[in-house]
């Protein structure tokens, strides 16, 4: 989570006006999923854009800490997102057999 406090207000409006831009574009598309490009363009060049204004070349350390950001922003989503809807999935369609069956040998071990 990114635990920011006193830059949330000034970013928030910028970032609703951009979200509200990106879903309109994604909007005149013929697939729901257009969004997606979009979404991976904005926050590739904005990425970018930071690491340009603030230290003018790339750096492999630079790189690190970029991947590290988007790793953590993925796994972060998954956690606070997919992992909620995957389990209201699970308990309404059942799991697979197969993952219940490793899961018993597991713990037997």
């Amino acid at each position: 989570m990114p635990y920011i406090a006193g830059d949330r207000k000034e970013l928030d409006g910028l970032i609703d006006r951009l979200a509200e831009t990106i879903a309109r574009r994604a909007g005149e598309g013929d697939s729901a999923a257009a969004f997606a490009g979009l979404l991976n363009y904005v926050c590739t060049r904005l990425a970018l854009k930071v690491v340009r204004l603030k230290f003018g070349a790339m750096r492999y350390w630079l790189i690190a800490v970029v991947t590290g950001v988007f790793t953590n922003i993925a796994d972060e989503f998954y956690r606070r997102v997919a992992v909620p809807y995957e389990n209201k999935q699970l308990a309404r369609h059942g799991d697979i057999d197969l993952y219940e069956e490793f899961g018993r040998e597991i713990s037997r071990k």
